[in-house]
């Protein structure tokens, strides 16, 4: 099994930043995909960021350019710098991981942090 330990939201204004933390535990050996999904209610989980052991990533088209998602092989960590945030970016934000294919039904998930962003 794998844990994922997110860390790192909260409230800020429209126009700040934040950064999230994940940190993974367990049975973590050849976990190649790591990545961020985020949620509002009533709304589909979806892709923010994702990164491979390599360090090739990929972002929605709605953050690119305000976000930066990186990694900490050694510590097992995934981080998601997010700058000039809007209201549209208020979300449950949920760290994941998989070893080889990552979607909504194939991967680790964590317990979620709320980023709200005011106006």
């Amino acid at each position: 099994q794998v844990q994922l330990v997110e860390s790192g939201g909260g409230l800020v204004q429209a126009g700040g930043s934040l950064r999230l933390s994940c940190a993974a535990s367990g049975s973590i050996f050849r976990l190649n995909l790591m990545g961020w999904y985020r949620q509002t209610p009533g709304k589909q989980r979806e892709l923010v960021a994702i990164i491979s052991s390599t360090g090739n990533t990929n972002y929605a088209d709605s953050v690119k350019g305000r976000f930066t998602i990186s990694r900490d092989n050694a510590k097992n960590t995934v981080y998601l710098q997010m700058n000039s945030l809007k209201s549209e970016d208020t979300a449950v934000y949920y760290c994941a991981a998989a070893r080889v294919i990552m979607s909504l039904s194939d991967a680790y998930w964590g317990q979620g942090t709320q980023v709200t962003v005011s106006s």
